[in-house]
């Protein structure tokens, strides 16, 4: 995809989003229980007992599928809002040549990763809240209620801070990167080359993994300092000194392998079908007007 396409390609953006969303499900949850420390049950798969390493992830892709609905979707439009309004407000403002490079790709992602994930953290809160295997709350909305009514409603927004500290620099360094890949380090593609289609889809896919690896990494240690304020409902501060002082730096990668996982693959599958999405339907657009002409 490139930032010249998205004002062509809404629908492409949300749909390659609710692909990821979709499929990767099982995978968000794993990470929510390991990042939170939510106690999981002894998994026993045929008469053995599982190591409590891959315990959460067979916990994960077994009903029941609590918010299942409430977080593919939240992740769906929070994901094609932001690869999208990156892509659409890059091309915006290099229409304007006093516009640097640099402001036009790392503005986008900034504003609009902010943005949504203001408005997304009482989703996000409820969601991960009710993966709890203890929890009583059964929906989305009876967490969210049951937040409000506990806590206030201002506490909706509780983890705010290191969400946006967390998602704000995951997809702007995913886009620079995805960018960077697409524009400097990767070959462009002989479209009168037999096997074109074969190689956009082989460089789709290298750029795609790069950049979700590389947002995934960088961000998990406020992926623990939320979900953590998420438990307690104290302060950033307070929240980082009980994790220092409870496990020393070895919060700053807990839950990293899961993490990796559960952030690099969604970022890197949604990247990746809204290429091959994008190049699909530009495809049949450009048959189309071929036939119109004949």
């Amino acid at each position: 995809m490139g930032a010249s396409d998205a004002k062509d390609y809404p629908l492409e953006y949300f749909g390659a989003a609710a692909l990821a969303a979709a499929i990767n499900y099982p995978l968000w949850r794993a990470s929510a229980l390991a990042q939170s420390g939510f106690a999981v049950p002894e998994m026993v798969l045929a008469g053995q007992r599982l190591p409590s390493a891959l315990a959460p992830y067979v916990f994960a892709f077994g009903p029941p599928y609590k918010g299942l609905v409430a977080t593919v979707a939240g992740m769906t439009w929070a994901r094609a809002a932001i690869f999208w309004g990156s892509d659409a407000g890059k091309a915006w403002l290099k229409q304007y040549e006093t516009c640097p490079d640099v402001v036009a790709t790392l503005l986008p992602p900034l504003a609009v990763s902010t943005a949504v994930q203001c408005v997304n953290m009482p989703l996000v809160r409820a969601t991960i809240t009710i993966q709890n295997p203890s929890s009583t709350l059964p929906t989305v909305p009876a967490a969210l209620r049951h937040i409000a009514q506990h806590h206030g409603l201002p506490a909706l927004w509780h983890g705010t801070s290191a969400g946006i500290l967390k998602t704000v620099p995951k997809y702007c360094t995913a886009v620079v990167v995805k960018d960077f890949m697409d524009e400097h380090v990767l070959e462009p593609v002989d479209p009168t080359s037999p096997t074109a289609h074969t190689d956009r889809l082989w460089r789709s896919a290298t750029k795609s993994v790069v950049a979700g690896v590389a947002g995934a990494a960088l961000t998990n240690p406020l992926d623990v300092i939320r979900n953590k304020m998420f438990q307690t409902n104290q302060g950033l501060r307070e929240t980082v000194q009980v994790l220092y002082e409870k496990e020393g730096w070895a919060f700053l990668h807990k839950g990293l392998g899961k993490n990796m996982i559960a952030v690099a693959i969604p970022v890197a599958c949604t990247i990746f079908f809204t290429d091959s999405l994008v190049q699909y339907s530009s495809q049949q657009r450009r048959m189309r007007q071929q036939e119109q002409e004949s």
